[in-house]
């Protein structure tokens, strides 16, 4: 029962870690294929009369 706490802070930073590189992840995804979704979001709105 004395370790109940420290394991429960345990799995705190784990998911903390793992959500931190998932915001990497997406962040840097964005990042590199924002312009080309940009673009074509124009293209699609340019090609409508």
């Amino acid at each position: 029962m004395l370790f109940v706490s420290k394991e429960r802070g345990q799995g705190l930073v784990e998911y903390a870690i793992i959500l931190a590189f998932v915001a990497l992840v997406v962040i840097s995804v964005v990042r590199l294929l924002g312009p080309s979704i940009g673009n074509t979001f124009s293209n699609i709105t340019n090609s409508m009369p």
